[in-house]
């Protein structure tokens, strides 16, 4: 069995730091016997919110729920169709049919692979409702443009910050922008909880109140047995929001540790592996340090049987999965997409990655790349 040398991702370390606090929320939890909503929910939802430069944060049990809540309290549904960028995790589409639209693909930028305005205006519809942006590996794209072409049609703008807890556009942070957005607290997130969570964030307090609704069964936001709309189960629980309260206070120190690394990547990586463009109007978070290789399967196999972990976000574009084939358009193509499917390698990236282990991994990759040059 080979040795880790170094781990693609290390929550260990994370937990360490607030261990003290994070076994305070579950003793509160069980004496308390506070379980579902209440004060914990209630006050990570605020600071949440507040952290996002927004009025609401509705806690959710999983970031594509918050997805799909978002779109059906905005009235999207059958006969609709939304953009949604093809490189991104199925969760964006699925959400979309979730709520009975369509989505509709579109192909990313080569420099960051965000989705840029320019895509969005030749996929723009009469059926369009709306237009997801996913701020992908943790960093955003050109904001200003595309809630200019999403106010210039008339159409909904969503967030998809699951990746992007922390980043900014011209100093305006992931979530503050168009109608919603939602965010993932999967455990591997820059914030991430004990277990699956999510929420939306939004300053239309009509619109928080239909999410919270549609998320609690439909309820009235006051509660009791008035299901005035159908609804689901998707609630945030009290322990995982106060895990999440934890965190949130560690979340710009964290997120800084992985600028530091991202900069040690860009220190040490050999002129081989493509490093994603950071335009100087964005702050990333680095939620992932994807790079671009050629023969990316056999560094990838080599990596390995050094000890070094990696990833692929995301091999497949969802426009060739085979449950989402569907809906590409006659003539649609996806360069961008299709050429770095391919490519696309996800190196160890944590806020407690040290430069020994980034020089170690940089240090691989020079190994095996220069090798693959010789033979």
């Amino acid at each position: 069995m080979i040795d880790t040398t170094v781990p693609f991702l290390d929550l260990g370390s994370m937990h360490a730091e607030v261990r003290d606090e994070l076994d305070a929320c579950w003793r509160r939890a069980v004496d308390g016997s506070d379980f579902i909503g209440g004060a914990e929910v209630t006050a990570f939802e605020s600071a949440f919110a507040e952290y996002c430069d927004r009025s609401h944060a509705v806690g959710v049990a999983n970031g594509t729920d918050a997805l799909a809540l978002a779109l059906a309290a905005l009235g999207v549904g059958p006969g609709d169709e939304v953009v949604v960028p093809t490189n991104t995790f199925v969760a964006t589409a699925e959400a979309v049919c979730a709520v009975g639209a369509a989505p509709v693909f579109v192909d990313v930028e080569p420099s960051t692979l965000l989705v840029d305005a320019d895509l969005l205006e030749e996929v723009i519809g009469d059926r369009t409702a709306a237009v997801i942006v996913v701020h992908l590996y943790g960093q955003m794209p050109d904001m200003a443009s595309i809630e200019a072409v999403c106010a210039h049609h008339g159409l909904h703008l969503v967030e998809d910050a699951a990746q992007a807890h922390g980043a900014t556009w011209r100093q305006r942070p992931a979530g503050s922008f168009g109608a919603a957005a939602a965010f993932s607290f999967y455990p591997g997130k820059n914030l991430g909880a004990l277990g699956d969570g999510g929420a939306v964030v939004t300053d239309d307090e009509s619109l928080a109140a239909s999410i919270r609704s549609l998320a609690n069964h439909g309820r009235s936001v006051d509660g009791g047995e008035d299901h005035r709309a159908v609804g689901g189960n998707s609630r945030l629980d009290a322990v995982q929001a106060a895990a999440l309260s934890v965190k949130l206070r560690r979340l710009e120190e964290w997120n800084q540790r992985r600028r530091q690394v991202h900069d040690w990547y860009t220190d040490t990586l050999p002129d081989q592996v493509e490093q994603l463009d950071v335009p100087a109007e964005s702050t990333a978070v680095h939620h992932l340090e994807v790079v671009q290789v050629d023969g990316r399967d056999r560094v990838r196999a080599e990596l390995g049987a050094r000890g070094i972990a990696t990833g692929i976000h995301y091999p497949v574009p969802c426009h060739r999965l085979p449950a989402y084939r569907r809906f590409v358009r006659p003539g649609q193509s996806f360069p961008v997409a299709e050429v770095t499917g391919d490519r696309l390698l996800s190196l160890p990236m944590f806020p407690h990655l040290d430069r020994v282990q980034v020089e170690t991994v940089a240090g691989a990759l020079a190994d095996v790349l220069d090798h693959a040059s010789v033979t």
